[in-house]
């Protein structure tokens, strides 16, 4: 059989304007998907070079610090999930001879990772299982049978992954020949997608704020809610650039698994899987964050519905243009990390002069039944209930459950990888000890040229 084509190399994700004209299929849309967009169309900017960025208006944030936020709209399927689980694969296919035809893709996730690996796997021809809980919203599911692959749930909410490692297994065991796992907790093509391309994205973006007056050209601050591990990952870039930048991780408080060792259930989809992922590098990470999960939801509900947009333009003098914006690129992962970067640039005292980002994974196109569920469970929001939501949830957001690293904290988030990965999935002691190793994670992000090699070898 012939070699799988493959698509954008790092570098190209990184660089889109060195991708061959007409390769890209620009901002087509339809239905908030982007329509007949191919591979090379993974990027964090546009045709025309310009960033998915967009910086939040203080009268929204409460705070001085300007936050800017990189958000997944404009890739293909709606978030930037997409990149990891292309690179997951390409990856693959590079290291391990995948083919379409011959081997099934088992995609283990909690949503956006499956869809976007729904949508890859149909680009690069390949069959596709995506495995993930049953209570995740309607619209993933949707989008999940949209993009042609088939569906595997299991019990429980987003932070039941345990389940979904134990499927995955199931699907191996019954035709080990054909079916692949490509594991967005463990595979390395995540770390090095956020580590490459989003972490040097987010450089270059400071440097262009910078130019506008917004911040100094560079990162007080990261906050990213970990997931897979995956997107974090690019704080190990800006903290090599920037030694004093801080990382800073965020999960729910109602699964506080970095910030106690508590678990419990949520409503975060996207994050706070009640484990520490395998390519979570914990030893880069200067805090950890919890965010309320019912604030996120009500939160999103603030920004994404015509009375709250009431609320905020006319009482509060957040510009239009702005919250129109916002409202069409923020989920409830969104709100979440929006919130934490309140709580950082409060915790850490930032001035109007250093620059917070973060990141919105995907869109309230993603929740429109979760924010029903939400209005039938508490009745519609009326512009008291959304003045209050502001100021209680943004302008008022408190700087607690904020943990400052130490290097002991660092040895327990580090040691909590034993558990699932050690004594549940086959990993030894000694692959663990070697993640506390400074070197091991250097020359994994080293591999970057390797793996580029590897996919324009395939290209021709």
């Amino acid at each position: 059989m012939a070699p799988t084509q493959l698509g954008p190399t790092y570098e190209e994700m990184l660089h889109p304007q060195r991708i061959e004209a007409g390769l890209r299929s620009g901002p087509a849309r339809e239905e908030g998907e982007r329509s007949g967009a191919r591979l090379f169309d993974i990027a964090w900017r546009d045709a025309e070079r310009r960033a998915y960025v967009d910086v939040l208006p203080s009268e929204l944030t409460g705070v001085d610090a300007p936050i800017a936020v990189l958000y997944g709209r404009d890739m293909p399927t709606g978030s930037h999930k997409v990149g990891a689980a292309y690179t997951v694969l390409a990856e693959a296919v590079v290291a391990e001879g995948l083919e379409p035809g011959r081997h099934t893709c088992i995609w283990p996730s909690t949503g956006n990772y499956g869809i976007g690996g729904a949508w890859v796997a149909a680009q690069l021809g390949f069959d596709s299982i995506v495995v993930l809980p049953e209570s995740m919203s309607a619209e993933r599911f949707a989008l999940l049978r949209r993009y042609g692959s088939r569906i595997a749930t299991t019990p429980g909410c987003e932070s039941n992954v345990r389940q979904v490692y134990d499927r995955c297994q199931g699907l191996v065991a019954s035709d080990p020949g054909r079916m692949r796992v490509l594991n967005q907790f463990a595979a390395f093509g995540n770390y090095r997608f956020h580590y490459y391309v989003t972490g040097n994205t987010i450089a270059q973006v400071a440097a262009e704020l910078g130019a506008r007056g917004v911040g100094r050209g560079r990162v007080a601050a990261y906050a990213s809610a970990m997931g897979s591990g995956g997107t974090i990952a690019a704080g190990d870039r800006l903290k090599q650039l920037w030694s004093d930048a801080l990382v800073v991780g965020v999960e729910p408080i109602q699964c506080p698994t970095l910030s106690t060792g508590g678990y419990g259930d949520h409503q975060i989809q996207g994050i706070g899987d009640k484990h520490v992922t395998w390519i979570h590098h914990v030893h880069a990470m200067d805090a950890m964050v919890a965010v309320d999960d019912r604030e996120c939801l009500l939160g999103l509900q603030l920004l994404t519905e015509e009375t709250g947009w009431e609320v905020l333009t006319r009482r509060y003098g957040v510009p239009e243009d702005a919250v129109r914006r916002i409202a069409s690129y923020v989920g409830i992962s969104g709100v979440c990390n929006i919130l934490a970067a309140i709580k950082t640039a409060r915790h850490f005292r930032l001035s109007g002069n250093d620059l917070v980002v973060t990141v919105c994974t995907d869109t309230i196109d993603r929740y429109r039944s979760t924010m029903e569920q939400l209005t039938a469970e508490n009745g519609p929001m009326d512009e008291v209930e959304a003045a209050v939501r502001l100021v209680s949830i943004f302008h008022r957001q408190k700087a607690d459950w904020v943990h400052e690293a130490t290097s002991t904290m660092r040895r327990r988030w580090h040691h909590l990888k034993y558990y699932t990965w050690v004594e549940q999935l086959g990993k030894t002691e000694a692959e663990l000890a070697a993640l506390a190793d400074p070197e091991f994670w250097l020359a994994e992000q080293a591999r970057v040229a390797e793996v580029d090699r590897g996919i324009m070898a395939l290209r021709g």
